[in-house]
């Protein structure tokens, strides 16, 4: 055991915090690098390769509820991995092994770039490996800090999507660049490497971590399914989280839908700048990359000085709302493409920026609550209860989207009808999260202190 930290120390950052938000940097470099080429592979590759007019309407709609099923399954999976993690094998675990198997399925992107049944497969695997450590990595995160430095935790998962949007970012850039110099190969292998990478720095701070041991199953199941404060806390949160996944279904959108239209849109943005329809997205990442620490050091800090109490479930409040008004700059867009215009890809921008604004203020502030708002024993599971928020936006728009390439009986919701239905979504959405967020308690739990273990 490594003796605990001097009073000194107390407010200081966990020494296991570089490997995390080191290794989450890779890790979202392998999933954004395949994100950002899927849909528009999909439609080259498989649903509409000669490039037929005719064709684009049904074959953008298939690769869309393809790319959605995928990111619906890989937010699903937080679920059993943490109860892997909680109960059975404890998070380090769960995380280390899962990561190799998440190397393997970038692997079968690359072999299976020319055949659809095994780059599905391909698929099936990255999911499996993503989703099965989503909800740990958030939640090994929160174990490293105790009651003496918990006052730096949203500091800390404001990092932690600080080093998403950094690797986010740095795939946006390049993959789309390797996919049209060197082919979908190349491509999807680059990811596979970063992933590679991301496994590496996990397990070189092994020695660093604190870990929580796993509860058992017995136990766990006794404390889920029992009375007592877990289920009170429980139903607490689920009353938040049942209003998060209309933001995510704004918010994914923008990672197929939204690249789609791109390719429709004016893309020089200045005379002899043209980038690909996948790189547009950038501006947002970059954007949010700057905005997260103005809104945590900055603009909450000076509301809090000025009395204006800045309350976890007021962020998310107004992050639904602000993420509804870039839907509405996308949706008078699509309005002109609809109308066969090109118009600038500068209205795009303005929307990923004003998009990510609203999701970082959900999403980070998101985080912090499914950890500070579960006893011990939950610590995972209400993390992948914000994971699984992910999971069924990405099943509403998978279903939507089939819907409209089968023309089905929400067929009627393509081109700018299909934006006007989400920013209408919302807008019930968060008016019957005011009112509940209104009447909610509050209860938080922070570990004591407790001591790094050494790996077994």
């Amino acid at each position: 055991m490594v003796a605990s930290p001097s009073s000194s120390d107390t407010a200081r950052f966990p020494r296991a915090l570089p490997f995390i938000i080191g290794s989450e940097v890779a890790e979202r470099f392998s999933y954004y690098g395949m994100l950002t080429i899927l849909p528009t592979f999909l439609v080259a590759q498989f649903f509409n390769p000669t490039q037929q007019g005719a064709l684009t309407p049904g074959a953008e709609a298939q690769a869309n509820a393809l790319v959605h099923s995928f990111a619906a399954l890989g937010y699903a999976l937080p679920v059993v991995g943490a109860l892997l993690a909680d109960w059975v094998l404890g998070k380090y675990r769960v995380i280390l092994y899962l990561s190799l198997l998440y190397c393997g399925g970038h692997a079968l992107l690359a072999a299976f770039h020319d055949d659809l049944s095994g780059f599905r497969l391909g698929l099936l695997v990255v999911a499996v490996g993503m989703g099965g450590i989503k909800s740990s990595v958030t939640a090994n995160l929160g174990d490293q800090f105790t009651q003496a430095n918990a006052g730096l935790l949203p500091k800390a998962f404001g990092w932690f999507q600080m080093s998403i949007d950094v690797g986010a970012a740095l795939a946006t850039v390049v993959t789309p660049l390797l996919y049209a110099h060197y082919g979908p190969a190349v491509a999807f292998g680059v990811p596979g490497l970063l992933m590679a990478t991301a496994a590496l720095t996990f397990w070189l701070g092994r020695r660093r971590y604190v870990r929580v041991p796993p509860t058992g199953l017995r136990a766990g199941l006794r404390q889920t399914l029992g009375p007592g404060e877990g289920r009170a806390a429980l139903r607490r949160i689920g009353a938040v989280f049942i209003f998060v996944p209309v933001l995510w279904m704004l918010n994914e959108q923008s990672s197929s839908e939204w690249v789609l239209q791109a390719t429709h849109l004016n893309r020089e943005l200045w005379p002899g700048f043209r980038p690909l329809a996948e790189q547009i997205q950038l501006s947002g990442i970059v954007f949010g990359i700057g905005l997260n620490p103005l809104l945590t050091y900055g603009l909450y800090p000076a509301l809090q000085r000025r009395g204006v109490r800045v309350t976890p479930l007021r962020r998310m409040g107004a992050g639904m709302v602000i993420a509804a008004l870039a839907v509405v700059i996308i949706g008078v867009v699509q309005l002109r493409v609809d109308a066969g215009g090109h118009p600038s890809a500068w209205w795009q921008i303005l929307a990923y920026c004003v998009l990510v604004g609203g999701v970082i203020m959900v999403a980070i502030t998101g985080l912090e609550y499914a950890y500070t708002h579960a006893p011990k024993a939950f610590k995972s599971l209400t993390t992948a209860l914000w994971v699984l928020t992910i999971a069924a936006a990405n099943f509403g728009l998978s279903l939507l989207n089939g819907s409209i390439a089968r023309g089905g009986w929400l067929a009627g919701l393509h081109g700018a009808n299909f934006y006007w239905f989400s920013v209408g979504l919302m807008a019930v959405n968060v008016t019957l999260f005011a009112l509940v967020a209104a009447r909610l308690p509050q209860k938080t739990y922070v570990a004591p202190a407790a001591e790094p273990q050494l790996a077994s």
